[in-house]
């Protein structure tokens, strides 16, 4: 009689462990992590762009560019320089499915689609120029930001990556922080310097692998920002918006960092108006002045200058002898962050505000403090001057500074025009009367617009004269003060806020109600208010000179001299018509407000497409891995077979192949040497291999549930002893690798 035994297996001893191979180990998680540092960085652009429609767009060029490091990870010795370049033309594609129709096959960026994204780039660069943040989320800025994050998360990726210097890549970084940070007119939130600092930690904290690290670098980076939010809160001087310049040029004035005009427009092209004011105890509408420019200079414009060193806003100060009204104010602070605080007509006195904190500079007509400021609620005893027509025209008297008459380098153009309009004209009073009818009269050639690009110097106020003729509230004032300069009217510029909307018992005032207007200069009078943007939605307020100016001209009831009804917030009657087909505003109706394109879906599903295929092998691996356990645990026919498989294919994803050249018996033994299996696993490859040579030689086959233990005590052998990268999870060589089944052995045979 003869029985079948197997042959015993015998551990050989393990081989010397190899020595370590040079340069930077490259894993899978590595550009994971910096996509998430970049996005983390990226933070502060939620202070300077609306909403966050911009973070759909951006994430998913940065998911994109970590997808493509993932697989650059996995695929043995491709250099960092190629992954990078393959990193942005993934992004290039992007960008050109999504915001071009040009492309060729949708993705590839041909010539057409090359210059629809340059002149995105140059739309996003105009409207940065007039923009204050936040800006809106149009094509142009998304474009942008869309654009430089993708780019970013490549330089990260190439610094982490490829120069394995996670440290380094905290330059690009800090550009992604930086740059919202200086656009930002307000400190950034706090948390935004936390998430960036919990990016940079993330990449110096994970890319070698070495989870020890992580508890005590977590507390290391999370210790260094609360100390840099504390250092922040406390020191004065820390902060991101535009200051008063320090220094002197020798006239005792200075520059501020942030164009009042540029702000100006920030505010009124925001497509959600926000509240700023709640002013109480105002009976008719007026103008509410921040600041005022005096300092023009040709070929730039009007720019705002150091206030004089100013007094205690408190008062009280003189009253102007002229005809008017004393009104108390009291203004409530809903959104209002800034170095000025805004004022109407004369203060004779400001109360409720911080000790030591503003000063008010009376020759300017501006309070103003050293930092931004968000007053909560201050109260003003203004005196609102109403001259009549006969004062303003007999005003004779002494001039005010040399600055506000200067136009030095102004287009001869421009002065041969104002005099042309004040032809006729028999005092001052007079002539900024004909120069305001000139721009909103009936007769009027001038058209108001916001979406006009500002000035830049004179040959464009030449052209807004001469050619263009539409503009917003800065060319029209811009324009009015030079030319009234040009024909011997003291003038400058006015920046606030016109008067809201009455609510209830008050009047709102928002960043709609932006607003750049003229005051000229009236000796025994002073500054006198004077609107040449001819508004069509309601805002305009008419002062009652200018109303009874009106109508002397038109000769209607009211005299010489003689004071008319209080003004009104009502459009006047000489503005101009509305074009063919356009609808004016309603002074009572909401602004438009765009409407928000919702987050994109190309970016989502291009990145979820990419992550599904690399999810294929891996999702191919598990379902044959749990169809061969099942059929193992079920038994009969296949099962001895379906186990080994299992084993097989166990042993080639931790790159220990089974060669065909190998019987059942010798790959086994293979099996137990190179992945270090215990006495346990070695019993339980014996049980297997004694199951399959039975099954194929003896035409027994196992029963139910007989090879589930030996096959989950072999796997759990093996995985202790080689564990699996990430790179083997994804892409496991089981699947990419042509699967071989050993031969079986002859079984030996002894005689009993």
């Amino acid at each position: 009689m003869t029985l079948t035994a197997p042959r015993p297996l015998r551990a050989a001893p393990p081989p010397p462990p190899a020595p370590p191979a040079p340069g930077p180990v490259v894993r899978p998680l590595a550009p994971l992590l910096c996509a998430v540092a970049v996005l983390l960085a990226a933070a502060p652009v939620s202070s300077v762009v609306q909403g966050w429609t911009w973070l759909g767009y951006a994430g998913g060029a940065v998911a994109l560019v970590a997808v493509v490091g993932v697989v650059g990870a996995l695929v043995p010795r491709v250099p960092a320089v190629a992954v990078a370049l393959v990193q942005v033309a993934a992004v290039l594609g992007l960008l050109t499915a999504l915001f071009t129709d040009d492309g060729v096959a949708r993705v590839l960026p041909g010539p057409a689609a090359l210059g629809d994204m340059g002149a995105l780039l140059a739309g996003a660069g105009a409207q940065i120029d007039v923009g204050t943040a936040p800006v809106a989320a149009t094509p142009e800025i998304l474009f942008l930001v869309t654009a430089a994050l993708g780019l970013l998360a490549v330089a990260v990726h190439l610094a982490v990556v490829g120069a394995g210097a996670p440290a380094a890549a905290g330059v690009p970084l800090l550009a992604a922080f930086a740059v919202p940070a200086a656009l930002a007119d307000d400190l950034l939130p706090w948390w935004t310097l936390a998430v960036a600092a919990l990016g940079f930690g993330v990449l110096l904290l994970a890319p070698d692998g070495n989870r020890r690290q992580i508890p005590g670098g977590a507390v290391l980076v999370a210790g260094a920002a609360v100390v840099a939010l504390l250092l922040g809160t406390a020191t004065a001087f820390v902060g991101t918006a535009g200051r008063f310049d320090g220094g002197e040029d020798g006239t005792g004035r200075g520059a501020i960092g942030l164009s009042p005009f540029t702000a100006l427009r920030g505010q009124l092209d925001q497509s959600e108006p926000t509240p700023l004011f709640e002013v109480r105890g105002l009976a008719q509408p007026q103008y509410l002045r921040a600041l005022t420019l005096s300092d023009y200079q040709a070929g730039i414009g009007w720019q705002a200058t150091r206030p004089g060193p100013g007094v205690a806003p408190e008062g009280p100060f003189t009253q102007p002898g002229v005809p008017g009204d004393v009104v108390d104010v009291t203004v409530g602070n809903v959104g209002f962050r800034d170095y000025w605080l805004p004022v109407y007509g004369a203060p004779l006195g400001i109360g409720g505000l911080a000790p030591d904190l503003f000063v008010y500079d009376e020759p300017s007509g501006i309070a103003y403090t050293a930092r931004p400021q968000q007053q909560e609620t201050w109260t003003e005893r203004a005196f609102l001057p109403a001259p009549t027509t006969d004062l303003l025209r007999a005003a004779q008297g002494e001039r005010p500074a040399a600055i506000y008459a200067n136009i030095l380098g102004v287009d001869p153009r421009v002065t041969e025009i104002a005099q042309q309009v004040t032809a006729g004209a028999a005092s001052d009073f007079d002539r900024a009367m004909a120069l305001q009818e000139y721009f909103t009269g009936p007769d009027t050639a001038f058209t108001y617009d916001l979406a006009t690009a500002p000035p830049a110097g004179d040959d464009a106020l030449v052209e807004f004269l001469t050619v263009g003729r539409v503009g917003y509230c800065e060319q029209f004032a811009s324009a009015m003060a030079v030319m009234l300069r040009s024909v011997g009217v003291p003038a400058r510029v006015a920046v606030g806020f016109t008067a809201g909307s009455p609510i209830s018992d008050y009047r709102a005032v928002s960043t709609a109600d932006a607003h750049a207007w003229v005051e000229a200069w009236f000796p025994g009078i002073g500054w006198t208010t004077f609107d040449p943007t001819p508004l069509t939605d309601g805002r305009t307020i008419t002062p009652p000179y200018v109303e009874a100016a009106r109508a002397e001209a038109a000769g209607g009831g009211t005299g010489a001299g003689a004071v008319p009804a209080a003004p009104t917030g009502a459009a006047p009657t000489t503005a101009p018509t509305t074009a063919p087909g356009e609808q004016p505003l309603d002074a009572a109706a909401p602004a438009p407000v765009a409407a928000d394109p919702g987050l994109p879906l190309w970016p989502l599903f291009v990145v979820l497409g990419l992550v599904l295929v690399g999810l294929v092998p891996a999702a191919v691996r598990a379902l044959r891995g749990r169809s061969r356990l099942a059929a193992a645990a079920a038994g009969g026919t296949g099962a001895a077979g379906a186990a080994w498989d299992e084993i097989v294919a166990t042993s080639v994803d931790r790159r220990v192949p089974v060669p065909a050249t190998d019987t059942v018996r010798a790959a086994a033994r293979r099996l137990v040497r190179e992945h270090r299996l215990d006495a346990a696993a070695q019993d339980a490859v014996r049980a297997v291999v004694g199951a399959v040579e039975a099954s194929w030689f003896g035409d027994r086959h196992p029963e139910p549930g007989e090879l589930a233990g030996p096959v989950r005590v072999v796997r759990d052998g093996i995985a202790a002893g080689s564990p699996v990268s990430l790179r083997g999870r994804l892409l496991p060589r089981s699947v990419l690798v042509r699967p071989v089944r050993s031969a079986p052995e002859a079984p030996v045979t002894t005689s009993v």
